[in-house]
């Protein structure tokens, strides 16, 4: 597995776990009450960093790991690597163009806050889901 394809594994798990750990503590903290009374930032800013923090962490253990095995291969890249990147990142920019609508209609219609951060957040959160779904889609079948 090439060094691009790890990170964008790392990403992909990290997402993958933060993603419903955000939602499930946002639920949580209502206890049944309305979604808007939640104090939702530092959630936010907690599900953020450590969704950071694990992709790097585990992007360095999987290099080790990788470096230990094959220590020439653990760090090259190639062109397909850059053209399965740019996809991904075309696909993640599509729904965030998506999220970024849905943001200006929440605001349009003066929803709460709550919404507002809540719909960035997921559309940033499920673009990268998905972007590097797509990409490791892209290394296993190939590009078309």
């Amino acid at each position: 597995m090439v060094y691009t394809e790890r990170n964008t594994w790392s990403t992909l798990i990290a997402a993958a776990v933060i993603i419903p750990g955000y939602i499930v503590v946002v639920l949580q903290q209502a206890a049944g009450g309305p979604l808007t009374s939640v104090d939702w930032f530092p959630i936010m800013l907690w599900a953020i960093g450590i969704s950071i923090a694990a992709t790097i962490v585990l992007s360095i253990l999987w290099g080790i790991v990788a470096g230990l095995r094959d220590p020439k291969g653990a760090t090259t890249t190639d062109v397909r690597d850059r053209d399965i990147d740019q996809m991904g990142g075309r696909v993640e920019h599509s729904l965030l163009v998506i999220a970024g609508l849905g943001v200006i209609a929440l605001c349009a219609v003066g929803a709460d806050v709550f919404w507002i951060a809540n719909a960035m957040f997921l559309g940033f959160a499920i673009s990268t889901l998905i972007g590097s779904i797509a990409r490791i889609i892209a290394y296993r079948r190939g590009l078309i």
